[in-house]
């Protein structure tokens, strides 16, 4: 029974960060438990930065004073920052776009990829697993009609557009609304200039395949687009972000 938890355990590590199943298995080896598994699990992610190009990933930055990076220090944590270095080259070009044509913009990036093998899912999503699939985090002003690199929520996510959806509320879907967390957001406005030069540039970037979004961000910012796309009603909603893949 005791070792089916700790296999639970380490599935559900897996499932999250790709590396940490294994780190808590190795954990289970030493007395100090806990604090082996917090040690194991560091070293291993700061390898894993030296590791992952060999199977064709790098890591996008997770703190920086240029004009791309990750969001919030949790999808680093989690080894969700991976992508190719395809992604990441077109990434740097829409990123130095956007800080050329609005200065002060810095382009943040929400969950892009596991660190190894293709065809692995980075839940929730249904099609993040194979590191040419990121979410960036919308552009948004606060109440001085200033631009911020901040989200209504920390992570970016949940903090969602409301607008006209064709979607029926009575099936099961990802849809989630997340209505009760709402008193808990930044008050912050999005950005039409940057939100509209973001899904020109996406649109038009020979390298892009899909972008998501839901209907009415795209009504409002790129209704002449053909790539910028309605993800379906069974997926997860996607006015909270910008689905980008190459």
């Amino acid at each position: 029974m005791r070792a089916a938890l700790h296999l639970l355990i380490a599935g559900l590590l897996a499932i999250l960060t790709q590396i940490g199943g294994i780190a808590w298995l190795l954990s289970r080896l030493f007395r100090r438990k806990t604090l082996t598994f917090l040690a194991l699990y560091a070293g291993l992610t700061v390898a894993t930065v030296a590791i992952a190009p060999v199977f064709g990933r790098v890591a996008l930055p997770c703190k920086s004073t240029a004009s791309l990076q990750m969001h919030s220090p949790v999808f680093c944590v989690l080894n969700r920052h991976y992508v190719t270095p395809a992604m990441e080259l077109e990434l740097n070009r829409f990123a130095q776009a956007m800080a050329q044509k609005h200065p002060g913009t810095q382009t943040r990036i929400l969950d892009a990829n596991f660190p190894f093998i293709d065809g692995v899912p980075l839940l929730p999503h249904l099609s993040h697993n194979d590191g040419n699939k990121v979410d960036i985090a919308l552009f948004y002003k606060n109440g001085d009609n200033e631009i911020t690199t901040k989200t209504p929520s920390p992570l970016g996510y949940f903090a969602f557009e409301v607008g006209p959806t064709s979607c029926p509320k009575n099936r099961i879907t990802l849809r989630w609304d997340m209505g009760w967390l709402k008193p808990l957001w930044r008050d912050l406005s999005l950005d039409t200039d940057r939100m509209k030069s973001a899904l020109f540039w996406l649109a038009q970037n020979q390298k892009t395949e899909k972008i998501f979004v839901e209907p009415h961000l795209k009504a409002r910012f790129a209704p002449t687009q053909e790539k910028v796309r309605f993800q379906g009603c069974r997926a997860a909603r996607h006015d909270d972000h910008i689905h980008f893949q190459i």
